[in-house]
């Protein structure tokens, strides 16, 4: 979903509640995922097939098993596509010396008033597309989150972003508290 064509251009961030005992936990199933505010990009079976997949796989590395009947945990996943902008940085037309003007030593080039802010400042915005998996588990039992984790990324294609699903997922649930078995 998040693609930057790079090499791990996500963050990945997550909480939970740091006093439960994570290892009590021993099965679990999924809620139907969130309602996407993103369903021209991953309203379909494809992404969900991705997603569900691989959560799935790293769950069990984990030593959870997926279980209908009264699972331990219930897990679920929003995915999320918006507009974002940041800011465009540009040098100045004049190099890193500045531009002619006043300079509290001399007339002529320097870094006085007009000088080297030039150089670095914001010369605009851009706007981009920044992508989102966030993977939440709930106590069945006391029906509370105790953990939530969220990879994040920019999306440039659609498809592209589809196809990279299972890397940030198995990034997601690498935020997990418990260890996937070597």
């Amino acid at each position: 979903m998040l693609v930057l064509a790079s090499c791990s251009a996500y963050k990945y961030h997550t909480t939970k509640v740091q006093s439960t005992d994570f290892s009590q936990y021993h099965t679990y199933a999924w809620l139907p995922p969130s309602d996407s505010l993103s369903k021209s990009y991953f309203d379909n079976d494809i992404a969900n097939a991705n997603i569900l997949e691989t959560a799935n796989r790293e769950l069990e590395a984990r030593g959870l098993t997926y279980s209908k009947d009264n699972p331990d945990l219930l897990f679920r996943y929003i995915a999320i596509v918006n507009n974002k902008s940041r800011p465009v940085y540009g040098g100045s037309r004049y190099g890193p010396w500045g531009m002619w003007g006043y300079n509290p030593w001399m007339w002529g080039p320097g870094w006085g008033a007009w000088g080297w802010g030039a150089w670095n400042g914001p010369v605009g915005k851009e706007r981009y597309r920044a992508g989102h998996i966030i993977i939440e588990a709930k106590d069945r039992r006391s029906n509370t989150v105790i953990w939530q984790a969220r990879g994040s990324g920019e999306v440039r294609n659609p498809e592209q972003a589809i196809n990279k699903l299972p890397e940030i997922v198995t990034g997601v649930m690498e935020q997990f508290p418990l260890p996937a078995a070597k």
